[in-house]
């Protein structure tokens, strides 16, 4: 059913849906200004075509515009994956070698999670991080629920191999 969206339905569903359209561009791109961006777009895109939105679907629909104008911009300006350069440890008081040694960690899980093949990194971070069920990220990036499975297998497996604390 195809209707134009009232204002108050439109504020609803970006409240509803503008946080994990951004962690899914945030996943995909490394780049925490970027994801707003480009989540703030995708919703400008929904605004613009709101005639031609099936209610239902909308939800898959945000993700199609979100996972194209990426793709678009990826290609524009080839970035590099940068998920954890803005992450800080939630308000705890670490000694200095405690510190250096998180800041190691995190420099390495970083250096994995770039070089982790970017279709099973990015169900992993929306799993991991997000905590979408298998079911959500396979509606979400239009794969079957089996090749969620299989990627998530497969990044569980990249991480054990080339994660090692004591290297």
């Amino acid at each position: 059913m195809t209707r134009i969206l009232t204002q108050q339905e439109f504020k609803e569903l970006f409240d509803a849906n503008f946080a994990q359209v951004r962690n899914y561009l945030l996943f995909r791109s490394g780049n925490t200004e970027l994801a707003t961006d480009l989540a703030q777009e995708t919703f400008l895109k929904i605004w613009e075509k709101q005639a031609d939105i099936n209610i239902p679907q909308v939800k898959g629909l945000l993700y199609k515009i979100a996972n194209d104008l990426f793709i678009s911009n990826y290609r524009k300006e080839q970035r590099s994956f940068n998920f954890f350069n803005s992450y800080q440890v939630n308000g705890k008081t670490l000694s200095p070698e405690e510190e250096l040694m998180f800041e190691q960690l995190k420099q390495k899980y970083s250096k994995v999670l770039e070089a982790m093949p970017e279709k099973q990194r990015t169900v992993f971070l929306m799993s991991r991080v997000d905590n979408l069920k298998y079911n959500e990220i396979a509606e979400i990036s239009g794969i079957s629920v089996k090749a969620v499975e299989k990627r998530m297998n497969k990044a569980l497996e990249f991480l054990k191999l080339n994660l090692k604390v004591n290297e």
